[in-house]
């Protein structure tokens, strides 16, 4: 018997029990047709009776110790008709509540359903198909179109495009070329690539995500710890109410009914069926949320505070104005880009990427370049001195900056820029401006915020006063704090959190840990593949699209929302049928049908959110 499968079980059951019905309708066997009755109740209650009795060891009292009980005394008191209905419609009910059950784990399964099961790897000048457990770091992988990425790696030949869903939840796929990171789990659209293993197997970004969304899914919510702790005393409870019912009464079949009636299942399902549903959603379109005590939490938020660089900007400086006296704006990037050739400068980078994209020229080869800390460099250009840098590198070579480049500096720098100065011997030739990139709908995300309750939006950053004002003021924040070292963003988040309420932190994961860790909630932009990203923070958004933050949000406030449907329904339902019994009006066999169509009705609500979406 205990080879049979559930739904087997069901089937048979309620074979026997239409067989049993039939019989008794036409008078046949009265007695065969009890002994099937009882079968039927045997067949369909004998794997709860085991459960019922697995949790006795642990000293639990469950729905299934409820049940058995009941039907136990309904054969004793020769009720056949209700023993067999009663443990049908649970076997049924349960059937079918595991069946419903997969759907809000449709997330996770169809992540699983995209983990690769093999690679082509060169090894030794020949093409091998190995499994991925052969696959080592540092292997040369093969990808053609169509393929699954089976390694976290660096594309060392060939272009395509790259499907990253799985990952980042971004729905175009992206290029990636030589230099460029890929992730395992993500798909080849058109194109080639041959990739360096750097990560294999279960430390890949995709098995790491795969392991911490089903760890999230089994972290329970306050609400769901509380309802467990309540059930745990409400069983116990209903076993000595129907007691005292039957010693009052002496009703015994009025006593079992109020045993299978007052059964809790729904009520002790609601919460974490709604949990499970919404952090699959949230894994789905690039929301990695850590639990359910996260995404209870997520909705509270009153405070949010954003790191600037690499969380509200880019993260990587461009040049945005060139400003030339006395030669052209192409000479001054020119002499500036020959000059910067060999630097490793953030800023240099910028003005080396502007001079590849503006200038068809070739850059002149310096002779001679010296790094000045603090301040910036200085070069020899075909036998001519050029300077490139800040105020103070003027000063220390007695150039003279004029007041309108002085003006014009200070213009610059209230904008946000960063002002490079360039000069020769002699006198300034120009000023190239640089600032980093507010990333796209920052503004809109800001809004969204303040629509769904949040309401107090600031910046926390190490930047100047100047460059952190102008993006605050273009972003639309509430307010900022510069020049912070990260100790001081611990302390005002502390602030935050004593004026406004809870606050989540916002960064990029790498230098904003400490800050991740004392807010409320800790959330991560851009996380994939970042091993700080993904440990140190509650919620992580794994692409750069900083507007998935409302999304998490709203995700959250309808999931608590959902959760508190399915409570206030599952109460209502047991109080209705508790009432129905004590006049009366409700029998075993249609008490546990009712009972059963409460649980489903809970799970199909909760499934509602795997097709949330963010309204605009």
């Amino acid at each position: 018997m205990l080879r049979i499968s559930k739904g087997l079980r069901v089937i048979i059951s309620g074979v026997i029990i239409v067989i049993s019905l039939v019989m008794s309708k036409l008078k046949m066997y009265p007695g065969i047709s009890d002994a099937l009755m009882i079968a039927a109740a045997i067949i369909a209650g004998y794997s709860i009776a085991i459960n019922a009795i697995r949790a006795l060891r642990y000293k639990i009292l469950g729905i299934d110790a409820l049940v058995t009980l009941a039907v136990t005394g309904a054969i004793f008191i020769n009720e056949y008709w209700e023993a067999a209905a009663v443990t049908f419609l649970f076997m049924l009910g349960n059937y079918l509540e595991s069946k419903t059950l997969e759907k809000t784990r449709s997330a996770i399964k169809s992540l699983l359903e995209l983990a690769p099961d093999s690679a082509r790897v060169i090894r030794d000048g020949e093409e091998l198909e190995l499994s991925l457990e052969e696959v080592i770091k540092g292997d040369s992988v093969i990808v053609k179109p169509g393929d699954k990425i089976p390694v976290d790696g660096t594309v060392i030949d060939g272009s395509a495009y790259v499907n990253q869903a799985t990952i980042t939840g971004e729905s175009m796929p992206v290029n990636r070329e030589n230099g460029d990171g890929v992730f395992a789990g993500t798909v080849i659209e058109a194109g080639y690539l041959k990739i360096r293993a750097d990560r294999v197997r279960e430390d890949t970004t995709f098995s790491r995500i795969l392991q911490m969304v089903e760890e999230a899914q089994d972290k329970k919510a306050k609400t769901q710890k509380f309802l467990e702790v309540f059930s745990k005393y409400y069983t116990p409870g209903i076993m000595v109410f129907a007691i005292v019912v039957y010693l009052v009464t002496r009703d015994i079949e009025l006593s079992l009914t109020l045993l299978v009636i007052a059964c809790p299942g729904a009520l002790v399902i609601s919460t974490p069926v709604s949990i499970v549903a919404g952090i699959g959603n949230g894994a789905k379109h690039g929301v990695l949320i850590k639990g359910g005590d996260i995404i209870e939490k997520l909705g509270t938020i009153k405070v949010l505070a954003f790191d600037k660089t690499g969380t509200l900007t880019i993260g990587k400086p461009k040049v945005t104005d060139i400003k030339a006296y006395g030669i052209s704006e192409e000479e001054l990037l020119k002499l500036t880009a020959s000059a910067e050739r060999y630097s490793e400068h953030p800023l240099a980078r910028a003005i080396l990427e502007r001079a590849s994209l503006s200038l068809d020229k070739r850059l002149i080869e310096p002779e001679e370049s010296q790094l000045i800390s603090g301040q910036g460099l200085k070069a020899s250009l075909e036998g001519n001195t050029i300077l490139v840098g800040n105020r103070k590198l003027m000063s220390e070579n007695e150039i003279i900056i004029l007041r309108s480049v002085d003006e014009y500096l200070k213009a610059e720098e209230k904008e946000g820029k960063t002002a490079v100065i360039i000069s020769n011997s002699e006198k300034i030739l120009g000023v190239i401006s640089i600032a980093d990139t507010i990333r796209k709908d920052a503004d809109k995300l800001v809004r969204r915020l303040k629509k769904l309750g949040v309401k107090k939006v600031v910046m926390l950053t190490g930047d100047n006063k100047g460059a952190a004002g102008a993006i605050a003021k273009k972003v639309g924040l509430d307010d900022y704090y510069a020049e912070l070292l990260p100790e001081d963003k611990v302390s005002l988040l502390k602030k935050l959190q004593e004026e406004v309420g809870t606050a989540g932190m916002v960064g990029d994961g790498i230098n904003d840990a400490p800050a991740l860790a004392s807010a409320d909630l800790g959330i991560a932009v851009g996380g994939a593949g970042t091993d700080v990203a993904m440990e140190t923070a509650d919620v992580v958004l794994m692409s750069d699209e900083i507007n998935k933050l409302s999304y998490a949000i709203g995700l959250s406030r309808a999931t608590v929302k959902n959760m508190k449907q399915n409570i206030y329904f599952a109460i209502i339902v047991v109080g209705l049928l508790l009432t129905g019994v004590l006049f009366k009006m409700v029998f075993l066999s249609f008490g546990m049908l009712v009972h059963e169509l409460s649980v489903l009705v809970v799970i199909v609500n909760a499934i509602r959110l795997l097709k949330y979406v963010e309204k605009e």
